[in-house]
């Protein structure tokens, strides 16, 4: 199997990866530093791999779903150097990780495509399973820039000639294994010639599109500038946002998407502009078992993330925030959504069981 970071830069001409697989050991990009600082996080036991996954270390739910693998990985290999038992270490392992953030389903996923392949391995020799859980790891990383490639290619067609393409938070390669959804959709159409440039919110209250949107599509030379999340409806009014394109981080069975706070107004100003809204996320994020939106787990994390800014609190002593991570964009706002199997349309019930008959 090619090196993912190799086969990253040959067939997507992107060397945006936000983390790293070297001599059996796991590394992370720490995107709460970007842009100010580019550091590299050692990953060495399953707590810490929890920590980084709870602490925005690493963020989007593909990347999560990779790490959380990694995070098996690295359970196996202590549990064997310290002769523990492997069913207990891995079962544990799971639960962790599970438990790191509740809204993303490529989490879960990715933890139970793991413990599938430890079931099927797991009466032969120690090291040998160590081996296959490592493989298995990097076939999902892998996996994930294929699709990510093969999303971008059916999203590029949908995208304009030329004009400006609005995205909201960070769906791009650190989101990812690498090349990202939403922004492989736009990389896609760069390459294929097409005449376009970036707007990204900035997406408060942590800033990942000002600060990991704008990142990683300077670093790979592509136009982009960043609007205050609440100008998205004025640029839009004034007609020069020609498509939105987002990610998500879950997709229920009926369409309904669950993405970064702040995405259900941008769908609401997109349909009201008659803008097309596009939502890119692969097979991992669409959740058969939850029948809409209603039913996801919202996360609600501290309020000091809104209420502090470069460590100076915003707000009157005495006055808390509210800190929703995610809101639920409805089926009826999204005009398509990108899988890396091809586009869907609505009806989406139907088109989403589709894919998996």
């Amino acid at each position: 199997m090619l090196d993912p970071h190799s086969f990253l830069k040959q067939q997507g001409n992107s060397t945006v990866v936000p983390m790293r697989w070297e001599k059996d050991k796991f590394f992370l990009l720490d995107q709460r530093l970007l842009p100010w600082e580019e550091k590299w996080l050692e990953i060495a036991t399953v707590q810490e791999c929890s920590a980084a996954i709870k602490d925005l270390v690493v963020r989007g739910a593909p990347a999560i779903g990779i790490t959380a693998a990694f995070g098996m990985v690295i359970s196996t290999k202590s549990a064997l150097e310290q002769g523990d038992n492997l069913d207990d270490s891995l079962q544990n392992a799971a639960e962790l990780l599970v438990s790191s953030r509740p809204t993303a389903v490529n989490l879960k996923w990715a933890v139970d495509k793991m413990l599938q392949v430890y079931e099927a391995a797991k009466h032969q020799e120690g090291q040998r399973v160590y081996e296959i859980m490592k493989n298995e790891a990097l076939e999902i990383w892998h996996q994930d820039i294929e699709a990510n490639l093969a999303m971008g290619r059916y999203g590029a067609e949908l995208l304009p000639d030329s004009g400006t393409i609005l995205t909201h938070c960070n769906a791009g390669a650190l989101a990812t294994g690498g090349y990202g959804t939403a922004l492989g959709v736009i990389r896609a159409a760069l390459s294929a010639g097409k005449n376009i440039d970036v707007l990204a919110d900035e997406t408060r209250p942590w800033f990942q599109g000002a600060r990991l949107t704008a990142y990683e599509l300077q670093k790979d030379n592509i136009p982009v500038k960043v609007g205050i999340d609440s100008a998205a409806g004025f640029f839009m009014q004034q007609g020069k946002i020609k498509a939105v394109v987002v990610g998500a981080d879950r997709i229920a069975a009926n369409g309904d998407v669950a993405n970064k706070i702040g995405t259900y107004s941008v769908a609401q100003i997109a349909k009201a502009n008659n803008v097309p809204f596009y939502v890119a996320a692969p097979l991992s994020t669409l959740d058969l078992h939850t029948p809409s939106g209603d039913a996801i787990k919202i996360e609600e994390r501290d309020p000091s993330e809104v209420a502090v800014i470069a460590g100076k609190t915003m707000i009157p002593e005495g006055v808390t925030a509210l800190n929703p991570v995610f809101d639920i964009t409805p089926a009826k706002l999204i005009t398509a959504i990108i899988t890396e199997k091809g586009v869907l349309r609505p009806p989406y019930g139907s088109a989403i069981a589709s894919c998996f008959h």
